[in-house]
């Protein structure tokens, strides 16, 4: 069984910090966004391309079945730039390793219901990223 889960920040300083991240319109993904309507795409924002999933991508192109998403290295435990966390180390681990396990089970329901997933780093260009999203919807 696992640990029970408990959100807690070790200060008010850091309380204040995790308070202030978003859950949408981040820096990479406006960016993203921006690349991607500059292309001609047009797209929804924010949305669960399934219904029944409660899981929300970035972008969702819904004619094509396409849902975008833009992770953060540190949130999603890139392997070339996730950091690991000094204070509460063991909670940021075992949240980060809970959002990798939700990515794979969200790319896999979304691909057994003939969607594409598509992942885009926060650290790749966005042009790469644009044109990555491009190629797939245009696939489809």
């Amino acid at each position: 069984m696992p640990p029970e889960y408990k959100p807690w920040a070790s200060s008010p300083a850091v309380r204040a910090t995790m308070r202030g991240n978003r859950r949408r319109d981040t820096l990479p993904e406006l960016a993203v966004r921006r690349a991607v309507h500059a292309l001609g795409l047009r797209y929804l924002v924010d949305v669960r391309p399934l219904p029944d999933l409660n899981r929300r991508a970035d972008l969702v192109f819904t004619r094509a079945k396409v849902a975008v998403f833009i992770d953060g290295c540190y949130w999603h435990g890139c392997a070339e730039h996730g950091t690991v966390a000094r204070m509460n180390a063991d909670y940021w681990k075992s949240k980060i390793q809970r959002n990798r396990e939700r990515d794979a089970e969200t790319d896999t329901v979304l691909t057994e219901r003939g969607w594409v997933s598509v992942r885009i780093w926060e650290h790749e260009t966005v042009t790469a990223a644009a044109e990555k999203v491009l190629a797939v919807v245009r696939s489809r």
